[in-house]
Parts: structure tokens; sequence; C-alpha cells
């Protein structure tokens, strides 16, 4: 069963539903905001994909993003990075980012997540210990040998890992647009 996401209101997504039942088929694609994911769709999408877009702060304020790779556990985004990335110096002075998730490449049909949170560093042992072979399993499935060579690849000095705890969430499923008569 899916953790139950606070910021996602099933009875505002019913009322939603029920308005746009009783109003017939969509005019165009000027408001789209109603058509979100319910929260077992999420957490499927976000437990599925495994690449996300993480998106930061520059020193001059614009912002800017990077494709990473990412494991969705316990409701946090967790992935890795060299302290010497430009990222990294970026959480390290505003912790607030934000992450893209499409289902893109995946056996889903169209959706997205938008995260916005707050991004925490760790380089303790311990959590290498456990976050490198939970990516490695993640990333290259039935294959212990590549997992191993992959964990010996990350295990580097200056290697941290990034978790993001999500303070909130824009989602979209193409799924209910197409219901209401959209492309």
């Amino acid at each position: 069963m899916a953790m139950r996401i606070p910021w996602i209101k099933r009875s505002t997504i019913v009322r939603q539903e029920e308005a746009l039942m009783a109003g017939g088929k969509m005019e165009n694609y000027e408001e789209v905001a109603h058509f979100t994911l319910d929260p077992d769709s999420c957490e499927q999408l976000l437990n599925m994909q495994t690449e996300c877009t993480f998106i930061w702060r520059m020193r001059d304020g614009w912002p800017i993003g990077v494709i990473m790779s990412y494991v969705w556990r316990n409701g946090q985004a967790w992935m890795t990075a060299s302290s010497q990335r430009p990222r990294i110096a970026a959480v390290r002075r505003d912790d607030r980012v934000s992450m893209v998730v499409s289902s893109a490449g995946t056996s889903l049909p169209p959706r997205t997540v938008t995260i916005r949170g707050r991004c925490k560093l760790y380089d303790d042992e311990e959590t290498k210990r456990w976050f490198y072979p939970d990516l490695a399993r993640t990333l290259i499935p039935g294959d212990p040998a590549r997992q191993t060579r992959f964990i010996e690849m990350l295990d580097s000095p200056r290697r941290v890992v990034m978790c993001v705890t999500p303070e909130k969430m824009i989602t979209f499923d193409s799924q209910k647009m197409r219901w209401r008569g959209g492309a």
C-alpha cells in the first residue's frame, strides 16, 4: 500500500473530477491543474522511474538542472554526486531544490511529478553502505557482478549522498485529460 501523501487531498481531487464529469468535454488546454495523480499513481511513478531532473539555484540566482539517477525510499528521493560538483556547493548554500520525474521510458502512461523540497547531504559511511547497493540494484537489476563494480566506482573519497524531502508536489496525469476529451 502506498504511503499517504498529505499534500494530495483525495477529497479535493474527487470533487474536481465530479465537477468535470458534470460539465462535459474539455474545450481547450487553458486549465489542466485538476488532472492530478492520485497518491497511489504518484507513488508508483516515483518508485518505477530511475531518472529525474534535479534543479538548484546558482549563486547568481539562475536556476539550473541536470539529469540524475535516483531511488525513491520512504517518501524521499536519494541520489549521489561528487562533492566538487557545483550542485553540491549550491545545496550547501541553499537547500531548497526541485526535481522533476516523468514516466518517459517506463511502461506507464504519460505522467509527471514535480517536487519542491529540501536537500540534505550525507557523507557518512552508514548511509553510503545502504544507499550504494540500493542504487546499484535499482539501476542494474539482475546483474550482481555489474552492481558490485558500480558500487566500487561510486565509493570514492569526495562522493556524497543527497536526500530530497518533498515539501510540495505538483502532479499531472494525462489519462485524466484524455478521459475528458483531450488529445
